[in-house]
């Protein structure tokens, strides 16, 4: 966060520079100036400010990339001494190799929609922690809550606690904070449904049963370029839905699936198979195909599985620019 460690190295694999500068896209710019004749490519490990950095470097005439994490991971993982510095020298050393998996640098437009998500997400997740804490407490009284409240939460919890007045001198703060988050949380839902319904993407999208504009947006926002896939079944595989693999020697073990993409895409990938398969009243041959595997194979892999095909189904809409037709002639 403060500060980026930098490693220069020529095609011999011999050090040229080192030094440490503030971790931010003007300072780096300015320590690669003296080498931006002899650079060939500058590689940063993606994490949470790399799209930011390599912004501003890409604004200054630098060709750089980012390097997927998990990789770079496994490649530094085998220094004893772990520091920035071994690092830097160890990611100069990849790119020189060309032993790296270059990540896709997301859009501004793909950035913002993902902040919409993430930001909808975390005050979910507050009010889960908030609802489930009130039930923790009231559970030590004897006083239990119902399981599905929606809108009459804090209405519900107020009747409960009426006339102990521990509990209300306690509760009603909580329900104070949890009211607040809960029209923050509202007021995003409605700016993603907003978004995803001015999208005209989103929209081809959401006639698949089973989207709606949550799922929509994430995807549009995750994938951002279609063409960035030469094929609709590696979409699949970069959100972490194809099987585990592993193979050495007289064994051959296939796993679960990888989990190497992005986790908030692979999520609503599943949620939209979870309610094709759970709340669609209506049949038609995608839903058929995933009901028959669940009586196989189990409904959880019925669902992975489904989730994999929707995203493939999804790229090549996306792609084609026709729209789902549950019934094709």
């Amino acid at each position: 966060m403060a500060t980026t460690a930098v490693c220069v190295m020529d095609t011999d694999g011999e050090v040229v520079a080192e030094f440490s500068v503030p971790s931010n896209a003007g300072e780096l710019g300015i320590a690669l100036t003296p080498y931006r004749d002899r650079l060939v490519l500058v590689g940063l490990e993606a994490g949470p400010m790399s799209e930011w950095i390599t912004k501003g470097l890409l604004d200054q005439g630098f060709e750089i990339t980012q390097m997927e994490t998990r990789q770079v991971n496994a490649a530094l993982s085998a220094s004893m001494v772990k520091t920035d510095r071994n690092d830097a020298r160890g990611i100069a050393k990849l790119l020189r190799l060309g032993w790296f998996r270059p990540v896709h640098v997301k859009s501004e437009t793909a950035r913002e929609r993902r902040l919409l998500l993430s930001a909808r997400q975390s005050l979910q997740n507050r009010l889960i922690d908030i609802d489930n804490s009130i039930r923790g407490l009231l559970r030590c009284f004897g006083l239990r809550p119902p399981r599905y409240l929606r809108g009459r939460w804090d209405a519900a919890i107020r009747e409960l606690i009426d006339g102990h007045a521990a509990l209300t001198n306690v509760i009603e703060p909580m329900l104070t904070v949890r009211e607040s988050l809960y029209q923050g949380y509202i007021a995003l839902t409605e700016r993603v449904k907003e978004t995803a319904h001015n999208d005209p993407v989103c929209r081809r999208l959401m006639s698949v049963p089973g989207i709606g504009p949550i799922v929509s947006l994430t995807y549009t926002a995750t994938i951002d370029n279609p063409e960035r896939f030469r094929s609709s079944r590696q979409v699949g595989a970069a959100a972490g839905l194809t099987p585990r693999r592993y193979q050495s020697g007289e064994m051959d073990r296939a796993g679960t699936i990888t989990k190497c993409g992005d986790p908030m895409l692979r999520t609503a990938l599943y949620e939209a198979a979870n309610v094709i398969m759970v709340n669609c009243k209506s049949w038609f041959p995608l839903r058929s195909w995933a009901m028959r595997l669940a009586a196989r194979r189990g409904p959880k892999r019925a669902k992975v599985a489904l989730a994999r095909k929707l995203s493939v189904i999804l790229h090549r809409m996306w792609v084609d620019g026709t729209e789902y037709q549950a019934r094709p002639a």
